[in-house]
């Protein structure tokens, strides 16, 4: 067996440094189920440590040039690219991405996202005339201050890169702390930081639960802010520790996405595609779009091509080159998803592809079988909670009305997508979704698009020049020359 990877220290100002209190925490290999790292688990003692070194750090750091700040994100860039290998092991082992997943997606979603703030930071103005008749008066974007970053296991560098590479770009300084399930990533990208050279407390990382490190970050007096991704249920407990001090609040939460397809699209297409979309990353992404909407002339087709995407979807080990899915993060999330495949059947969802159990060959890990549902309705289980699993539901629709009442009746707005070959239907459709992101016929949007969710889905958007801005206050001055 190897060697137990030890990574017990926290970045404070600018060095490694032991918990105050030792609490070993064991991080799992999902694929064998067997702890391959010890991290710690960090106290509010260490979190005002680190919360005291970004203060220190504040004054100096808020006051570098634009330029400065750019020299600084293009070496971070560097030697993200340089270690990418190393980056997407650590995330292959701590969360189950298949190689070629965690190296081109995993990985290089970062470095996309790093690149995209290197361009939005160039082009910001942070200084600019409030209007053309109003020139006189000035409108300053200014660093919001300490910001507190709770980021989750199931993109691991996207979500880290959008909050840190925005918040350092703004002039904030931070404490990050990375889901506990999948931290060594993040201690990682800790020690690239520290090779590029950051001023010592403009970037802090400590580990820790929800519990203990999460809540005294939500509620610690001397935050400005707190950005937070994971579940809905977190976020509403991170928003109410917030309210203590009026902190700001950015939040990112669950998703149903629905995917609607209608008989006009490039029906065999739009099926696979999104069918493969929602199996992708093993059904763990929060925009991944779980329900199927698909047109009643077309259903019968829909239902026989999803299954078939979902037999032929490969379940493998991650070390494994290949096209393959892999486990699920965790046996929390193992028995939750299992959990949610019974309830479907139990409410008389049509099993046509998958179901409960490991798929054959693999007797250990965290593996499920790619999951397809017919006949579900809205009101079912299955089409109201976020499975966060390999898990399709497919519900009928006969009109575009109907379509668009299905596709919003969900307490969660972070996603929705477009299959038609209709060019004013997409236009009345997309504006009828109450969603952040609507993608319409498997176009992608590029990095610098903004991501977030309405409803419950979550507060602000990360990314691009929106993201940005989540971390800068908005002053007002008159009398400028």
């Amino acid at each position: 067996d190897q060697q137990m990877l030890r990574k017990t220290d926290f970045y404070i100002e600018g060095q490694w440094v032991s918990p105050s209190t030792p609490k070993d925490f064991e991080v799992i290999d999902p694929s064998t189920e067997k702890p391959f790292a010890v991290i710690s688990l960090g106290t509010k003692e260490d979190v005002d440590k680190a919360v005291a070194a970004a203060h220190k750090a504040l004054p100096s750091w808020s006051a570098r040039s634009k330029q400065e700040r750019l020299e600084y994100l293009k070496k971070i860039l560097e030697i993200y690219e340089r270690r990418e290998n190393e980056m997407a092991q650590t995330i292959s082992k701590e969360m189950g991405a298949p190689a070629q997943f965690a190296l081109s997606e995993q990985t290089g979603v970062g470095k996309n996202i790093i690149a995209a703030f290197i361009d939005v930071l160039t082009d910001f103005e942070f200084e600019r005339p409030l209007s053309s008749k109003n020139p006189e008066a000035k409108i300053l974007y200014e660093p919001i201050g300490v910001c507190g970053l709770i980021t989750p296991w199931n993109w691991p560098m996207n979500q880290v890169t959008l909050k840190v590479i925005p918040a350092i770009s703004a002039g904030c300084t931070v404490v990050l702390k990375p889901s506990e399930i999948a931290p060594i990533s993040s201690i990682l990208f800790a020690d690239i930081i520290h090779e590029a050279g950051l001023p010592a407390g403009v970037f802090n990382l400590v580990n820790g639960d929800g519990v203990g490190v999460g809540e005294a970050l939500s509620n610690h007096p001397q935050l400005d802010m707190i950005s937070f991704t994971g579940s809905t249920r977190a976020g509403i407990l991170v928003s109410k520790g917030a309210a203590e001090n009026c902190k700001r609040v950015a939040l990112e939460l669950g998703g149903k996405s629905p995917n609607l397809i209608f008989a006009d699209s490039d029906v065999e297409n739009a099926i696979v595609r999104g069918a493969a979309h929602c199996f992708a990353n093993t059904g763990q992404s929060c925009d991944a779009p779980s329900r199927m909407l698909v047109e009643r002339s077309i259903y019968d087709k829909a239902v026989e091509i999803a299954t078939n995407v979902a037999k032929n979807t490969l379940v493998d080990e991650p070390t494994k080159e290949g096209e393959h899915i892999g486990p699920l993060v965790s046996e929390a999330q193992f028995k939750k998803v299992q959990g949610l495949i019974e309830k479907g059947i139990q409410e008389g969802a049509r099993l046509v592809a998958g179901g409960l159990g490991r798929p054959d060959g693999l007797d250990h890990g965290y593996y499920v079988k790619p999951t397809v549902f017919a006949d579900v309705n809205n009101d079912m289980t299955i089409a109201r909670e976020e499975i966060f699993g390999p898990v399709l539901s497919i519900i009928p629709f006969d009109t575009e009305e109907e379509a668009v009442k299905i596709a919003n009746d969900t307490p969660y707005g972070l996603a929705a997508y477009v299959q038609s070959g209709d060019q004013q239907r997409i236009k009345r459709v997309t504006r009828l979704l109450r969603a952040g992101n609507v993608l319409v016929n498997g176009k992608a949007l590029p990095s610098e698009a903004p991501f977030g969710g309405y409803k419950q889905s979550g507060i602000g958007r990360e990314g691009g020049k929106f993201g940005l801005e989540d971390f800068l206050e908005v002053k007002a001055v008159s009398g400028l020359e």
